[in-house]
């Protein structure tokens, strides 16, 4: 699927002819190419075909988890009833260096996934692991850098970044202000000039609206 929506972002970039979307095309055909770049490797036929057969029942998608860190690690913890119970080659984890795969087979006749795509940093796949507790499973990534993770995944921080965008701009006058910003700076002396002169204008008209009327 991501590479069907690469092909296409492609084929747009090739017709498209405007710099402001040919921007957007090329941001986004970098985010596909990220994001299937670092997509788990495709098993085998026959080892996915085996996996197939042996999941009994219907497959979970989970969404509920929680999330901490410690100078090393990234700890998601995913809370299934009864885990413990399971053989331990039922629980199982791949990563790549920014993403991990999930699969629990045959809880409770079901099956459970969760997936992360495009996690925020690198991490160690040989020091990553999981850990099966009480209800629980434990999925423990080895950070490459000892650093502070400010959330868990690329996605997560630009829907962060695009909130936090519309917020310092949630003064309309303050949004007009910095495309007229924009305008002045990547405009020609025609454009400048007649901003120029709409700015006076505006601030002028300001200025008298300030004067007391009895003056």
């Amino acid at each position: 699927q991501l590479q069907k929506d690469l092909e296409e972002v492609k084929k747009l970039l090739t017709n498209a002819t405007r710099k402001r979307v040919r921007d957007v095309l090329v941001a986004e055909k970098q985010k596909l190419e990220l994001e299937i770049k670092n997509q788990p490797p495709p098993k085998p036929k026959d080892v996915a075909e085996e996996e197939k057969s042996s999941l009994g029942g219907y497959t979970v998608k989970i969404n509920n988890y929680g999330w901490d860190q410690s100078d090393k690690f990234v700890k998601i913890y995913i809370s299934l009833n009864g885990v413990q119970k399971l053989p331990a080659e039922n629980v199982q984890v791949n990563f790549t260096e920014r993403s991990f795969d999930l699969l629990v087979k045959n809880l409770n006749g079901k099956n459970y996934t969760m997936t992360f795509n495009n996690l925020l940093k690198p991490i160690s796949v040989e020091g990553s692991s999981r850990k099966i507790k009480t209800d629980m499973v434990l999925v423990m990534c080895k950070k490459k850098r000892e650093e502070k993770w400010d959330c868990l995944t690329q996605v997560e921080k630009e829907s962060k970044e695009k909130e936090k965008a519309a917020y310092d701009t949630a003064d309309p006058s303050e949004g007009l202000m910095n495309i007229l910003k924009k305008m002045y700076a990547e405009g020609d002396d025609e454009m400048k000039r007649t901003i120029n002169k709409a700015w006076v204008e505006s601030r002028e008209k300001q200025y008298k609206g300030d004067i007391p009327m009895d003056i």
